[in-house]
């Protein structure tokens, strides 16, 4: 089997312990791109414009794996591979951001999770963690999902659960809500019936929550945790090598 070199590119520090990880498992990490280079690691999320991918991509060997997350590049012509597309890294990076979110709180709050009441927008998979995780350590949790057999699931692992369309006044229950939802679900107009010291965290790639008093929180992973996310990075990469050479 030719000898696997990869080349990274980006700013994220969770790419430099994505690097750690590979060399730790004795692969060839090179600092400078050449042909010889045959696996190609970007950003996940890459934020390179198009022209940027094609200045790190010209000097290597046209039939180099690319490895990113939201890749803009022709699939026709490139061999890449999105990692945001992958279930296995979304379900695992889902739980690293839930995670996050509850240490950003729990520095930002004057009380334990023991009986605290949250409110959790959404049971995609960040909501899914963020409920186990949040009822493991103690805490009311309410999940408010818009379909019905979610409400059901979230009912069936122990969870309060409400739709969508809850009335303002019942917000003035909780003490944190968590907005997964990346579409506006919480208005201004609501919002004036949570409690004063009420935190409002929002996870979603567009702000859920209206308001100015919203801690916008997303890329936690990156930000809070990025020895864990370069980490599950590398290993997602090296499974989908094993997977696409075996």
């Amino acid at each position: 089997m030719k000898e696997r070199i990869f080349f990274l590119s980006g700013d994220s520090p969770a790419l430099d312990f994505a690097a750690k990880t590979l060399t730790k498992r004795g692969l060839k990490v090179v600092d400078t791109p050449t042909s010889a280079v045959t696996h190609l690691l970007l950003d996940t999320p890459c934020r390179y414009s198009q022209d940027q991918l094609q200045q790190v991509i010209s000097p290597l060997d046209p039939h180099v794996k690319i490895f990113g997350g939201f890749l803009n590049l022709p699939q026709d012509q490139y061999r890449c591979y999105d990692l945001l597309k992958n279930e296995e890294y979304l379900a695992r990076n889902a739980r690293i951001t839930a995670q996050c979110a509850i240490g950003i709180a729990q520095r930002r709050m004057s009380i334990t999770w023991d009986g605290c009441p949250v409110l959790i927008l959404g049971w995609g998979r960040i909501g899914k963690c963020l409920g186990q995780l949040l009822k493991g350590l103690g805490a009311e949790v309410v999940i408010a999902a818009r379909r019905p057999g979610h409400r059901a699931m979230a009912k069936a692992l122990g969870l309060e659960a409400d739709g969508m369309d809850f009335p303002g006044y019942a917000l003035g229950r909780y003490r944190g809500i968590f907005n997964t939802v990346p579409a506006p679900v919480l208005s201004s107009t609501q919002q004036a019936f949570c409690r004063p010291e009420c935190l409002k965290i929002d996870l979603a790639s567009q702000q859920g929550i209206q308001g100015e008093d919203v801690l916008i929180a997303r890329g936690l992973p990156g930000k809070e945790a990025p020895a864990s996310s370069g980490r599950l990075i590398a290993e997602t990469v090296l499974k989908l090598c094993a997977e696409k050479e075996s």
